[in-house]
């Protein structure tokens, strides 16, 4: 495709860390700030370029004017039989992204057209600090969490020197460390080591994803401005803590309702790209849901990288199945570890009746459809703001990463979410899910979620503290260009 000539508009070239939800936020602050008049190339890896084409078709990524994309090897070898829909191995592509990206990276920089204003990098690609000093261009990192969940990456090298990680023996896990209140972070008062993302549960110092989280938190102390995928009313306390930090911080969240106010024309509402799924998405579950009463359906989904065993996946079904409530369950092809997710004949009955399983779908779309009354979630944040956004109480089963922090704040802080054991059994997900539905319990954290729905759209609407910081944004990315 041929690059339009935007040397007089700022150009800022977008790097999202190589999976699902971070691409789909940071496309989301990239339509954005294409619509401010912003010059913009998206860098994605080739492996997922290809997912792109595959799900959204061949001219998927055609671009339009102003906006474009461009890619980078992910560093892995190349695998034709590998199923073009599946997620890669995090811990081979952690290893890789710090080993194989730079340079990749910054030949794409060097090819561009016109000259680059600044970097907007995922805070989970960590050589783009590095790219940046080479280049002699501003950075800005973008977090695509919550800022609570930022605050925890970003303090792990004080855990570190505190002696608190990396866990000293198995232990650990059993005698109540991770109860070990963590009292000295301002905006985090009344967190545990439990509550931190994941990486604190290492005992082992050359597991891929501590030595990968740890670098990220190394570098972001030398970013000076820090965008953060909130809004300042959820989260007011750590976001004036971390203001202390980095003073050029940013809360632009949650993204769609502020795309949602603006009519793009054809050209650029293609640069949605399928809400940015590397999914085929199956439309015949919003038509389900259609048929369904307001309220009546508990959606089931559990992300993008979330892995479970086939008993697990069996215990949920059967939860859900004896709930006696409708569901819509999304089951990837790689949900299961090292199997197939087949679930028995008699259980294909109860969906008959009951459900429907598709696997994948517009989650946006879904969790605003009236007939939704509940998510049962791996916690996600994608998936949080998201279902915020919409007023959806949740049941809360984090896996990974930032999961048990999100976790935290759901069921604790925001007063939205109930919190499932991660030893899952079908008795305490029928429980669950008949509380979540239709339960006293149910009903409070509902109420409590149509309030965050009503912030989160003043925090969006005019003069909302989102929207005036995606202003600020736009606006000191332009000043960047006039130095």
């Amino acid at each position: 495709m041929a690059l339009v000539n935007c040397e007089s508009k700022p150009h800022v070239v977008f790097i999202p860390f190589p999976a699902q939800s971070h691409i789909k936020c940071m496309l989301k602050l990239a339509r954005l700030l294409h619509h401010k008049g912003l010059h913009i190339t998206f860098v994605n890896t080739v492996f997922n370029h290809k997912r792109f084409l595959n799900s959204g078709g061949p001219h998927c990524l055609d671009g339009a004017p102003g906006f474009h994309f461009a890619t980078i090897p992910d560093g892995l070898p190349y695998d034709p039989d590998n199923k073009v829909d599946a997620t890669q191995d995090l811990s081979e592509l952690c290893n890789s992204i710090l080993s194989n990206c730079l340079a990749p990276f910054l030949d794409v920089v060097a090819s561009l057209e016109s000259p680059v204003t600044c970097i907007l990098s995922d805070g989970f690609m960590p050589f783009t600090i590095e790219a940046a000093e080479k280049l002699r261009v501003p950075i800005m990192q973008f977090w695509t969490v919550a800022a609570s969940a930022f605050m925890g990456f970003h303090e792990g090298p004080n855990l570190l020197e505190k002696g608190l990680i990396p866990l000293r023996d198995e232990s650990c896990f059993t005698d109540g460390y991770f109860d070990t209140a963590i009292d000295w972070i301002p905006g985090m008062e009344g967190f545990r080591l439990k509550d931190f993302p994941t990486y604190v549960r290492t005992i082992d110092t050359n597991e891929a994803g501590y030595n990968y989280v740890m670098e990220c938190a190394k570098t972001t102390r030398k970013a000076s401005h820090i965008i953060v995928h909130t809004f300042q009313e959820l989260e007011s306390t750590v976001i004036k803590s971390l203001k202390n930090i980095f003073p050029h911080l940013y809360t632009v969240g949650p993204l769609q309702l502020l795309l949602n106010q603006i009519t793009f024309d054809e050209e650029t509402k293609n640069l949605d790209l399928n809400g940015g799924s590397l999914w085929k998405e199956e439309p015949e579950c919003i038509k389900w849901l259609q048929s369904k009463e307001p309220n009546s359906v508990v959606y089931v989904n559990f992300g993008s990288i979330t892995v479970m065993s086939l008993q697990e996946l069996l215990e949920f079904g059967w939860g859900l199945a004896n709930s006696n409530h409708y569901f819509l369950w999304i089951i990837r092809p790689d949900l299961v570890v090292g199997e197939s997710a087949v679930l028995p004949p008699e259980f294909e009955e109860v969906v008959k009746k009951r459900g429907f399983i598709a696997s994948w779908c517009s989650q946006e779309e879904v969790l605003n459809h009236p007939s939704v009354g509940g998510f049962l979630t791996h916690c996600g944040w994608g998936s949080v703001i998201e279902s915020l956004s919409a007023g959806v109480p949740m049941i809360c089963w984090p896996f990974y990463g930032d999961q048990p922090t999100n976790c935290r704040q759901m069921c604790k802080e925001w007063d939205v979410g109930m919190e499932m054991g991660s030893n899952v059994k079908r008795d305490e997900v029928e429980k669950q899910v008949r509380d979540l539905m239709g339960g006293v319990e149910g009903k409070r954290i509902k109420n409590k979620a149509m309030e965050w729905k009503r912030m989160s759209e003043i925090a969006t609407g005019p003069n909302g503290s989102s929207s005036l910081d995606v202003e600020k944004l736009a606006n000191d990315i332009n000043m960047f260009s006039r130095k």
